[in-house]
């Protein structure tokens, strides 16, 4: 791998992959020459068996999507039944945590195992999470099947951006995201409702069950259409060889370090607890560690090489990514809370007003890919796109009891344009500025980011709502019970109308205050991250976006 980081931006009138690389002046510098097996040119060929994958993706995405909004608005309620607590937090970190960490791993797998099995085995990976979820019957078992249904929606993003970039050249890679985000807003949009609906009218292990079918479609067509070259001639043992175990042991063993920390953080311990600032601390040391190990001799094949990293704009989209990922479910946990806890909405109801968020976020996404297909320009509409997501989320703190339709409506379209614009160009930003037979790697690396921010999306806003719950909370005065209850950390299982209506006069007002102004906290400290992500994507730099496409894993011959 290249012996130095050099910021390779300005290389866009240079063909990738050389023996040379353009530093930030647009000089070569001379790197040590990578080793790779040639890439064969591929056809870019949209007969029948591409759209037959483009549509079996868009049933991996439809799963992806339906379950990370479902549990949105029946998450109160599930946590309040089987009794979880302070620690309703795991139902969702576990999951981000398991779809964080296998997703460098799967890049590897599909290099050397082929995308089909791949892409079989995560989709039934998360098929039988989702059973064991359903079927839990203590917070053990729920927290367990999460786990697993977690590690397969990792696997799946993974292997369907992998895919993409084996298919389409990069210039068109967008439009073809665009596809599977609008597949992946119509999960969103029908989520919360799904989910809500469920809780009112049925028992919440539909939440998970619901998948069971969806995932035996979804395999059913991935069997019958993801169809694509391989390495078939290696043998099995020697392809595990490869496989950098130690780079992925300390890459889980880092991320589960932080995930601790973060689900303490605030709801069993305080932040300046040793309990906190000891795995936080050690997790972070970790990561550091396993960029080194990445870089060194001792790993011949990273599971993450450095060489991803190797200019400014990646480094620069890598941040951005993880700013997005985590400003999503910042507002996509919390902006429910606002309607149940404030407005007093059924989780019916909170789903179908969230849903702004989602539609709206679909032209959002078609501007991106159409304007990054027909201009290859990204810069300019991450720019945009922050400005934004920070506007947007900081207007939620002015929601009250009072706002009407109109406002709360209004309010939702600035942070789901923003994020549209943006979560479509930022994966072939990245790629620019690698070489092609480095796309599948970068995919995974993205991925990975991606759903690391997502634990800190939902980590950091729960901290915040626990903190500054329990500061308010000392002005209710009339009704020790309710004043109890937001005290303990419990603050997100408590936003709930069934909880809230519980109450008398005049503590149900005070609670209601409490959240009203706990939750504007959340949204107003949420203004620093996009804002800045925005001034991050100024030092982007525009590299020509490839429109021929190298690959090993193209179409199997017909």
């Amino acid at each position: 791998m290249p012996s130095s980081l050099v910021d390779t931006d300005t290389a866009s009138t240079m063909p990738l992959g050389d023996n040379a690389v353009a530093n930030a002046d647009g000089q070569q510098a001379s790197n040590a020459e990578v080793e790779r097996e040639p890439q064969t040119q591929y056809a870019y060929d949209r007969d029948y068996r591409f759209w037959s994958i483009i549509f079996a993706l868009c049933t991996m995405m439809i799963l992806c999507s339906l379950e990370n909004t479902v549990v949105v608005t029946s998450l109160p309620t599930i946590v309040k039944e089987l009794g979880l607590g302070s620690s309703y937090i795991w139902v969702t970190n576990i999951f981000f945590l398991a779809t964080s960490v296998v997703q460098p791993l799967t890049g590897q797998l599909a290099g050397l195992f082929g995308r089909r099995y791949v892409a079989l085995s995560v989709v039934a990976l998360y098929t039988l999470g989702s059973g064991l979820a359903g079927g839990a019957n203590g917070p053990a078992m729920l927290i367990a099947g999460r786990a697993v249904q977690g590690a397969g929606s990792g696997g799946m993003t993974a292997i369907m951006g992998i895919v993409i970039s084996d298919l389409v050249p990069l210039r068109m890679r967008s439009s073809y995201q665009a596809i599977l985000a609008m597949t992946y807003a119509i999960g969103m949009a029908i989520g919360p409702i799904v989910g809500g609906a469920i809780v009112q009218n049925t028992t919440w292990r539909w939440v998970f069950y619901i998948n069971l079918p969806i995932g035996g479609v979804s395999l059913c067509l991935l069997w019958l259409f993801l169809r694509v070259k391989w390495d078939k001639e290696t043998k099995t043992r020697d392809k595990f060889k490869r496989i950098d175990v130690a780079g992925n042991s300390l890459l889980v063993a880092s991320t589960v370090s932080v995930l601790i920390a973060l689900t303490w953080a605030g709801a069993e311990y305080p932040w300046s607890s040793f309990r906190i600032i000891v795995p936080l601390t050690i997790g972070l040391i970790g990561f550091v560690g396993f960029f080194f190990l990445e870089g060194s001799a001792w790993v011949p094949e990273p599971v993450m090489p450095l060489r991803l990293f190797a200019n400014r704009t990646s480094a620069v989209v890598y941040a951005n990514t993880f700013i997005v990922s985590m400003l999503n479910y910042w507002i996509f946990f919390f902006l429910p809370l606002y309607f149940q806890a404030v407005q007093l909405s059924t989780p019916t109801r909170s789903g179908v007003q969230i849903l702004p968020m989602t539609l709206i976020a679909v032209p959002g996404a078609a501007v991106g890919a159409v304007a990054l297909s027909k201009w290859g320009r990204y810069k300019l509409l991450h720019i945009i796109g922050f400005a934004f997501l920070t506007a947007g989320i900081g207007s939620f703190s002015v929601l009250t009891k009072d706002s009407g339709t109109a406002e709360w409506v209004c309010l939702q379209i600035l942070p789901s344009v923003g994020a549209g614009m943006i979560l479509d160009t930022l994966l072939p930003a990245f790629q620019a500025g690698v070489e092609e037979a480095d796309s599948a790697a970068a995919a995974a690396s993205w991925s990975f980011v991606r759903s690391f921010g997502n634990i800190w999306g939902v980590a950091i806003p729960g901290a915040i709502l626990n903190i500054y719950s329990s500061q308010y909370a000392a002005d209710i005065i009339t009704d020790p019970t309710a004043k109890l209850s937001l005290q303990n950390g419990d603050a997100y299982s408590s936003a709930t109308r069934e909880f809230i209506l519980s109450f008398p006069e005049p503590a149900r007002e005070q609670i209601i205050e409490v959240f009203t102004r706990s939750l504007s906290k959340v949204f107003l400290v949420g203004i620093a991250f996009p804002a800045l992500a925005f001034i991050l994507s100024f030092m982007e730099r525009e590299v020509k976006l490839r429109t021929e496409l190298e690959t090993e894993f193209g179409l199997e011959d017909k």
